[in-house]
């Protein structure tokens, strides 16, 4: 076995002719027509430099390497609004039903961009991959006939059931250092480990790009996190942003990007750095990023891409690294020799607990400490690297007669991660271990968990190497206590089968009673034989698309044709009732519940149903129990905004802090929309539901004073006033008349833009999208 940290190399594959900087080099193998543009970020870049006189930090490079107007865009970290020119747009199944919807309302005959589908969210874990694949394919039909026929019809590449999940498919395919992408699912950041800007967004800003118009990002203040030392022992790149998490808190690195640096960044593979790039979201991050290093040029090598690590060393100086002398808005500092590895949770990604402190904090709060099932894998841990260090693990425990005493799942992150460990022998370990292999898909990290070990309402614990706990989020028991951690000690606990267990400092028993303690996990970075790619799922768009036919059955139950909302009627708002207060943490997975919903993806009217119904009512602290204000009758909360709507009633919702934390789910700003409401106001917002309200139409407004919050009774009645001098910058009053007792206002503060106030006063985005295409 190679050492913990040792990542193989492959030989440089070097083409015909000898690369320079002006070359045509493809950004991946599978298309013909994307071609890297190193020259034009370059000279963007010197443009930018130039403007501002000072260094740039590698991320800064990237972001205005690809700006639709260097020489006139206002560039300042945190207020300017940077329109930029992404290279290509991602989306998983479950998000891209609704993106492409959007698109083919634009009226457009072909995306503009490079843009491709991944078949990951739609596939449920049950029995075992084998026969859950088959369910899934069966059971979305429909919707996996809808894309693929899309695809072939816009000229997108479609990436089928089985093939993986999407930031795995990236990172093996289309990741390049110094691109700029854009995709439909909040950990789209796992790109930053090949030195990548790759941002979450919602499909709506997915279908600007794929229409040709500038994607619009406010421009993120840059936290620098130096990273000095080198891992060893059980650490692992997991716990770097473990720990970082537990720093930062969840809305730390809101309207920031992470970059790292320091000499501990050249110590690690490039598969562990997608790692810390891909939970970067739990923080709140914008995105996170490396810099172009060795390691992802080894890793290029190992995935046969040789020609764009050799093109990117050309301009390693240039554009793939920060300039001497550049500034960050933050800084932290993290000691790699120092670090211990982290257990996060239960509840949240940022309650950070050093393993050798976990068993004490693990009594005191009264923690069910018999783990019942211990999931390795995922977008964020399921690399070669990963399946080998886990591996080791078992065949440690299984050498002393041991097998896991916890349900222990494995989720291989692509076919080609599944195939090459099946073919090197990790499958087969995991297996004899009493492992069930899931599907290539994202299953339980995402609710797509058909948990039978357990009664819902059951307390228990579990540990996996994913990347969110939320209440409920895995299993929908909110019940259950979900802990992160990397591969490595997931896999310890799961020998150990209790949440006290330390593999750093605690001895098991064999089968013969005798005491041991399981080594240091060990594995390689990169497979030695290299990749075995696996069965084929990708499907390239035809040459000629004039005859293929995108069907959506109106009768269908899974997808449903849009029609576009009203636009805004030119009047204040009066009267409105509070459809909710929501109270304490508001995740996506509150507004808009993922797990069996997800099959209703593509149909607005349906998925509208789960509209908040996770959502605690401040008024009575029940979940999905509010009161029509008009009858006195309590109801769902989808059901009170329709029966609102449907008597002609705008109405509000009122949020804490960080409202809309986790994923990119836009849906969970379509759904209110289209049951009629007109404005959320919140405390504070995390950035991607945000930018979706304002895409949809609505207003995302922010107490200037957030302890109005407190004073606002759910039985109030709203007025949103002076909307007629809605301006970028300018406070908007809100008027409060209780039920019994005097009115009173206050102002609120928003970040609306001058075109962001256009998208509300046209009724969306797309909206607009359309006007300007009939007028031209």
């Amino acid at each position: 076995m190679l050492s913990a940290r040792t990542v193989l190399t492959k030989p440089l594959k070097r083409g015909l002719a000898t690369l320079t900087k002006d070359s045509k080099v493809n950004q991946n193998l599978v298309e013909s027509h994307s071609f890297i543009n190193y020259k034009q970020n370059v000279e963007n870049v010197d443009i930018v430099r130039k403007r501002l006189g000072r260094p740039l930090t590698y991320a800064e490079k990237i972001l205005y390497g690809h700006l639709d107007d260097p020489h006139g865009q206002a560039i300042e970290r945190g207020v300017s609004y940077l329109k930029l020119r992404p290279d290509r747009v991602a989306c998983q199944d479950a998000t891209a039903q609704m993106a492409i919807l959007q698109f083919m309302s634009a009226g457009l005959p072909e995306v503009a961009r490079p843009t491709t589908i991944h078949c990951d969210h739609l596939i449920q874990a049950q029995v075992g991959g084998e026969k859950d694949l088959k369910r899934a394919v069966d059971l979305n039909k429909e919707v996996y006939d809808f894309l693929k026929t899309a695809t072939s019809k816009y000229n997108m590449g479609f990436w089928g059931p089985g093939s993986g999940i999407i930031h795995q498919i990236i990172l093996e395919n289309y990741a390049f250092p110094g691109a700029l992408l854009i995709g439909t699912d909040s950990h789209t950041p796992n790109a930053g480990g090949l030195g990548q800007l790759a941002i979450g967004v919602g499909g709506a800003d997915a279908v600007d790009v794929m229409s040709d118009l500038p994607w619009e990002l406010k421009a993120p203040k840059i936290l620098g996190v130096k990273l000095t030392g080198k891992m060893s022992g059980w650490t692992s790149p997991k716990d770097i942003i473990l720990k970082l998490a537990g720093i930062t808190t969840v809305k730390g690195g809101t309207g920031k990007i992470v970059e790292y640096f320091g000499e501990g960044v050249d110590t690690f593979s490039a598969t562990g750095m997608g790692t810390i790039c891909n939970m970067g979201a739990e923080i709140g991050a914008t995105t996170s990023v490396f810099p172009f290093n060795k390691s992802m040029v080894e890793y290029l090598n190992a995935t046969g891409r040789s020609q764009i690590a050799d093109f990117a060393k050309l301009y390693q100086k240039d554009f793939l690294s920060a300039d001497e002398g550049a500034e960050y808005d933050e800084l932290i500092e993290l000691d790699l020799n120092t670090l211990e590895p982290y257990v996060n949770g239960p509840f949240t990604p940022d309650l950070a607990t050093p393993i050798s402190k976990l068993k004490d904090v693990a009594v005191q709060n009264n923690w069910p400490l018999d783990v019942r099932v211990s999931l390795i894998g995922s977008c964020t841990n399921s690399s070669y690297e990963d399946m080998s260090r886990a591996a080791s693990i078992v065949k440690d425990a299984a050498s002393h007669g041991l097998k896991a005493k916890t349900i222990y799942t494995v989720t291989p992150g692509s076919e080609q991660i599944r195939a090459t460990i099946d073919r090197d022998g990790q499958l087969g370990t995991f297996k004899e271990f009493g492992g069930i292999v899931l599907a290539n898909a994202c299953g339980p990290c995402i609710g797509q968990w058909d948990r039978r070990d357990i009664k819902k309402g059951d307390k228990n614990t579990i540990v996996s190497s994913f990347n969110r706990n939320f209440t409920s989020r895995n299993d929908g028991n909110p019940e259950t206590h979900s802990f992160v951690a990397s591969p490595e000690i997931v896999t310890a606990f799961a020998i150990a089968g209790d949440l006290r267990f330390n593999p750093l400092t605690d001895k098991l028993k064999d089968k013969d009673g005798n005491e041991f303690m399981l080594k240091e996990p060990v594995g390689e970075g990169l497979p030695t034989r290299g990749y075995d790619k696996g069965a084929s799922t990708y499907q390239a768009p035809p040459e000629d698309r004039s005859n293929v036919e995108v069907k959506v059955s109106p009768t269908s139950d899974r997808l449903q044709l849009l029609k576009p909302f009203k636009a805004w009627d030119g009047k204040d708002s009066l009267d409105m009732p509070i459809l909710i207060k929501s109270l304490g943490k508001t995740t996506t997975d509150h507004i808009s519940m993922a797990g069996p919903w997800l099959k209703y993806r593509g149909h607005l009217e349906n998925i509208s149903n789960n509209y908040m119904i996770g959502a605690i009512n401040a008024e009575n602290k029940k979940a999905n129990n509010v009161k029509n204000v008009y009858t006195g009758e309590y109801k769902g909360v989808p059901d009170t905004a329709r029966d609102y709507r449907d008597q002609g009633i705008k109405w509000v919702v009122i949020g804490g802090e960080n409202f809309g934390e986790g994923s990119s789910r836009e849906h969970a700003a379509l759904e209110p929309r289209f049951l009629g409401g007109f404005a959320i106001i919140t405390k504070s917002f995390a950035r991607i539901h945000e930018t979706n309200l304002k895409k949809q139409g609505l207003l995302a407004l922010n107490f200037k004073d957030p302890a109005d919050y407190d004073k606002i009774n759910p039985d109030d009645k709203i007025d949103i006033i002076g909307l007629s001098e809605f301006a970028p910058g300018k406070c908007v009053t809100m008027r409060v008349t209780p039920k019994n007792g005097d009115s009173w206002t206050t102002e609120l503060t928003h970040t609306f833009n001058e075109e962001q106030i256009e998208w509300f006063k046209n009724g969306s985005a797309l909206n607009k999208i359309r006007k300007d295409k009939l007028a031209n």
